[in-house]
């Protein structure tokens, strides 16, 4: 049986007695419209502000890495409905500590029934198998990133002996009304994008990477995957440069889907970054503020950012001096994987 049309059942130890309640892998793209199912059912519930479609998980599956689709990814069904599901991947960060990802999305109505716990388990054990390809003389975490508003899994990992590594901020500008104009230091100019400039783009931000907490740089799958996505538009990118070198980025983009669910004009100046040695001569900020004008030449009226809540480079107190204020946060909840 080819693995597009395998139906392969999970036991779970300790998996809780619901009638007709059954763990499975992934099939195939079948799959696509249950996973967006879920997510639209635990949106409002969880307070998330997600827009995903049928497409978006093509576009991804095309291009995951570090993740098996027809092992890493698991199915909750009760009696033949998809109520939940849960995905696995790994990554290592510049520092080389190796990332063993997971998330379980449940419906809200078959949640405190011990479903997600049972998920957590086996998201684990399968993370554990994965890691004996790996290097067991690194620094190894299981890792979860959960929004604030999803309490049930943070709960869940809680009892699970997660702890909270980090907290990630998205920080919104609500106008983008008083731009000012910035200069850059003296040989330092902006340029637009081409083609041929994307490996030394996206090479500078994989370097600006090393000096952020946990941050794991953008490798060719990644980018790939982007290219195709509809927010794909380096005409928007803010990029400086010092002869043949690249020292600043702000690679800025536009979700109109998701702009169009929640009715507004969002545009998202993302990846900023500034290359060691040409930091604290107000790059960053000049940078940031021809973003902002772009995206309102765009029709966009407002902007929002992520940020590590404490990054070392004091980026928050930038993005707050340029008129940001937090309205969402994210946990970063990790357990050591030995």
């Amino acid at each position: 049986m080819s693995p597009n049309h395998r139906t392969d059942l999970v036991k779970i130890p300790g998996a809780p007695a619901i009638p007709g309640l059954a763990f499975r892998l992934f099939r195939d793209e079948s799959d696509f419209p249950a996973m967006v199912a879920v997510i639209e059912g635990i949106r409002e519930a969880d307070q998330l502000e997600l827009t995903v479609s049928v497409e978006d998980f093509a576009r991804e599956f095309r291009h995951l890495e570090h993740s098996d689709p027809h092992e890493d990814f698991l199915f909750a069904e009760v009696r033949g409905d998809v109520v939940g599901y849960s995905e696995t991947w790994w990554a290592k960060d510049p520092e080389g500590t190796y990332l063993y990802g997971h998330h379980v999305f449940l419906l809200p109505q078959w949640r405190g029934k011990g479903i997600c716990e049972a998920m957590l388990r086996r998201s684990e054990r399968r993370l554990s198998e994965i890691s004996k390809a790996n290097p067991k003389d690194s620094p190894r975490f299981l890792q979860s990133l959960v929004e604030e508003t999803e309490s049930d899994l943070a709960s869940a990992l809680e009892r699970t002996g997660y702890t909270v590594y980090r907290y990630g901020l998205r920080l919104v500008r609500p106008d983008l009304e008083n731009v000012p104009d910035l200069p850059f230091p003296e040989g330092v100019e902006v340029r637009p994008v081409k083609p041929e400039h994307y490996r030394a783009i996206i090479d500078a931000w994989n370097e600006a990477c090393k000096d952020m907490r946990s941050q794991v740089p953008i490798s060719d799958e990644m980018f790939a995957h982007w290219r195709e996505s509809p927010t794909f538009d380096p005409s928007m990118w803010q990029i400086t440069w010092h002869g043949d070198e690249v020292v600043g980025t702000v690679l800025n983009f536009v979700d109109a889907e998701d702009n169009e669910r929640y009715n507004r004009r969002r545009g998202h100046p993302e990846m900023i970054s500034v290359k060691r040695g040409w930091r604290r001569r107000g790059i960053a900020r000049a940078l940031l503020a021809r973003s902002l004008k772009v995206l309102r030449e765009r029709g966009m009226t407002e902007a929002a950012l992520g940020v590590d809540a404490e990054n070392p480079s004091g980026a928050r107190h930038l993005y707050e001096g340029m008129g940001f204020r937090v309205v969402r946060r994210a946990v970063f909840y990790r357990r050591p994987m030995d």
